[in-house]
């Protein structure tokens, strides 16, 4: 009868003290890791503060956000950006009707059917677009819709130009948002019989909903702030003016714009003080939209159980 011998357990590595080398090394990428943050953040915040000091003192004033430029004269005290708002919020809505679904079909179409060359092909004009110039779509908007077709300056034209700048930035970050939902709740759902569009539908979209909206809400910050095409597609109106389609109509960049070339940038002067305000205006107003996209976000998320 044989008998078994039992193993003694190996015995545990003693632990090692961290070599100095890496010590090292870690102080390094440490310190590299808060310069960065520095770097990004600094500017940031001397912005903010350059805006808030030089445009706080236009804002408080209830006929800033109720009355516009109409009849003031421009070197005189008064006077308010209702009518700027309102050219903003109308082409910016305009404008993310238009390439929010547009993006997020891309987006869709890219990352649950995209295969071959009509992928590739998708995907290099996506990154075409996302480094054109505002100007340039600014110029390709009125060689189109202005000399081609013979429509005239307006609101709308704009808005098409921030279309342009507007879906490839949707794209993208519907395509990152879209990608990290976990491939097991798509098996889960074709295991059970559902259709592919219902599951994208049904639980990828949702899933997904919140970076999304964040990503939309990015977009829709960067154009509108862009000057360019306003200065190309639309004229300067010193009063409220609701039709996007035909007419001048003022935003909040054209505000600035045209200050600096009215009025003087001396500190101190009425340009200067419409010009700060209007910035800040424009900051609050993007802020605000933000805030809301994330309640709303927060209320649209799958909640765990």
């Amino acid at each position: 009868m044989s008998t078994s011998t039992l193993e003694a357990p190996a015995s545990t590595p003693a632990f090692q003290q961290v070599s100095l080398g890496r010590k090292v090394k870690n102080g390094i990428a440490t310190t590299l890791v808060w310069l960065s943050f520095l770097v990004a953040v600094v500017p940031l915040v001397w912005v903010l503060y350059t805006v808030i000091a030089n445009g706080i003192k236009r804002i408080p004033y209830s006929n800033w956000w109720t009355q516009d430029f109409g009849d003031v004269l421009s070197d005189e005290v008064g006077g308010g950006v209702l009518h700027a708002i309102i050219g903003s919020l109308l082409q910016g809505l305009v404008c993310a009707i238009i390439a929010v679904p547009i993006g997020m079909l891309v987006a869709i179409y890219l990352v649950e059917y995209g295969r071959g060359k009509l992928a590739k092909a998708t995907t290099f004009m996506v990154d075409i677009l996302s480094g054109v110039p505002s100007i340039v779509a600014a110029l390709f908007i009125y060689a189109l819709w202005i000399t081609t077709l013979g429509l005239p300056r307006s609101g709308f034209a704009v808005s098409l130009a921030l279309v342009l700048l507007m879906i490839p930035v949707v794209v993208r970050s519907s395509e990152e948002m879209l990608r990290i939902v976990p491939d097991d709740l798509r098996e889960a759902s074709y295991a059970l019989g559902v259709p592919k569009w219902k599951t994208i539908m049904k639980i990828v979209l949702p899933t997904a909903l919140s970076g999304i909206i964040g990503g939309i809400m990015m977009a829709l910050a960067r154009v509108m702030g862009e000057t360019a095409p306003l200065l190309v597609l639309v004229g300067y109106s010193s009063y409220v003016h609701w039709d996007i389609f035909s007419g001048e109509q003022a935003a909040l960049p054209l505000v600035m714009n045209n200050e600096r070339v009215t009025n003087s940038m001396d500190p101190g002067s009425v340009g200067f003080d419409r010009i700060w305000g209007a910035a800040l205006t424009l900051v609050l107003i993007i802020a605000l939209i933000n805030l809301l996209a994330t309640v709303f976000a927060r209320l649209v998320a799958p909640k765990k159980k």
